[in-house]
């Protein structure tokens, strides 16, 4: 893992059009609540089977409830061989701190308030 970013690092990566996948490990049920748009839902007990989908991304943030979680998964990703050379971080605070917008499960976009989850707790 290559460290913590904070949510407004990753607001403005994507605001900016950088080449960041923003990985959400909560439940399937969380992220359709609310998720950051462009987000992808790879819930953590299906990461390690799901890692490869990530190869060849240039920057990995990885996102949970309250930036706990994603701290393991952000370290797991980077072990992968496929990812090795990448940028992988945690977002500081998880879903909880972000203050952008949020897309539900519908696709419509809100501000980030009432965004608290339920998600995993680290398997580690």
């Amino acid at each position: 893992m290559d460290g913590e970013i904070t949510p407004e690092e990753v607001e403005r990566l994507l605001d900016e059009g950088a080449d960041v996948r923003v990985v959400d490990i909560r439940s399937p049920g969380a992220f359709a609540r609310g998720h950051i748009p462009g987000s992808v839902n790879v819930p953590m007990p299906q990461l390690t089977g799901r890692v490869a989908e990530l190869s060849g991304s240039e920057r990995i943030v990885t996102v949970c409830p309250h930036g706990q979680a994603s701290v393991q998964a952000a370290s797991l990703i980077k072990s992968f061989e496929g990812t090795a050379d990448a940028t992988v971080e945690s977002m500081a605070g998880g879903i909880t701190s972000w203050e952008g917008a949020i897309e539900s499960g519908d696709g419509a976009v809100d501000a980030a308030e009432g965004a608290s989850d339920d998600g995993p707790q680290s398997p580690f």
